[in-house]
């Protein structure tokens, strides 16, 4: 089975007041891209793929006239996917909303939020002390994480988990002072997110289910200068890094996690105006519980530049840097 996870930038723009798609020559929100420029981009990233299920990050904005699931099943009807069918959670304000795209004959997916002592539902509220002023603070998810039961056709039963975290963007900042202040804001919530998901994953592992975290963590070992103030990033407290017992796995995050002096993987690409330069980042994972690490899986990112076969392969490498800032993540996985 091919699981994937792929962030696609401003999805939500490709599709009419009505859902419909739109492959036109009007601008999508991407710098310099049509709308059908995208349209053809991401059909023919997803063709390649040809996964069992994808995890959408950033998939289209519901809206009750125009909902996520029928426009993501248009758009893979357009290029005749496998993945066929589309499931979401909790939708949210952010125009952003997280969805899965699977193949209806090889596995079954129906959205199953939990709730626990010190992890409630995503779209509820979680308690806790960001600043250690011994006063609880409220936090909320702006992208409730997707929470799915899985069922393979072999009668396997599977726990996914698709997450958006909060970028750390000091959007707003007016000075050098107020960059500080929003920066640390934002990392202490992000961080809540982190340990109010680590704590749900917790819990399914706990309960012996084969657990699989897929999505956009916005966050990496070393990626800004203020994670020194708080020890750790969320990468490493998703993961539960230090609890080897149940500890998720993903090779690229471990090899982030130990680079000192070599490059670690990346899975996203962004253009920095002011300095004229990319800044790449490793973003995107796909982390398993431990009875799933053990089976011989394949992890693969589909950079342009870096994967031998999509270099190779100029169509497919146009397609990618063409079709979203970030590039696949698939998980190749006997199950």
């Amino acid at each position: 089975m091919r699981l994937a996870t792929y962030n696609v930038e401003w999805f939500n723009a490709l599709f009419d007041a009505q859902g419909q798609l739109l492959a036109d020559g009007g601008w999508s929100g991407r710098h310099d891209v049509t709308r059908a420029m995208q349209v053809e981009a991401l059909g023919t990233v997803f063709t390649a793929l040809d996964a069992d299920a994808v995890l959408v990050v950033e998939a289209p904005d519901h809206k009750p006239e125009r909902p996520t699931t029928a426009m993501l099943e248009g758009f893979a009807t357009a290029f005749g996917l496998r993945a066929r069918r589309a499931v979401t959670g909790f939708p949210n304000d952010t125009q952003q909303e997280i969805a899965l795209l699977y193949d209806p004959d090889v596995i079954t997916a129906r959205h199953d939020p939990r709730t626990g002592p010190g992890a409630p539902r995503f779209d509820d509220t979680l308690r806790i002390d960001l600043d250690i002023d011994a006063r609880h603070d409220r936090v909320q998810f702006s992208k409730p994480p997707l929470e799915l039961a899985l069922r393979t056709a072999a009668g396997r039963d599977l726990r996914l988990i698709g997450a958006h975290l909060k970028s750390k963007a000091p959007h707003g900042a007016r000075s050098p002072a107020d960059v500080m202040r929003i920066a640390i804001a934002n990392r202490r919530k992000q961080l809540a997110q982190a340990i109010w998901l680590r704590r749900r994953i917790a819990a399914h592992l706990e309960a012996g289910d084969s657990l699989l975290m897929m999505g956009d963590l916005n966050d990496g070992p070393g990626l800004d200068e203020y994670e020194s103030l708080f020890g750790r990033s969320s990468v490493e407290i998703v993961m539960g890094e230090g609890e080897e017992d149940t500890m998720l796995h993903d090779p690229h995050a471990r090899r982030a996690l130990s680079a000192r002096l070599a490059a670690p993987p990346t899975t996203a690409r962004f253009y920095i105006a002011p300095e004229g330069r990319y800044l790449q980042a490793l973003l995107d994972y796909i982390m398993l519980s431990q009875d799933l690490a053990a089976l011989p899986a394949n992890w693969r990112i589909w950079h342009p530049f870096d994967d031998p076969e999509c270099w190779s392969r100029p169509e497919l490498r146009r397609a990618l840097i063409t079709a979203s800032d970030h590039f696949p993540v698939t998980l190749d996985i006997p199950i």
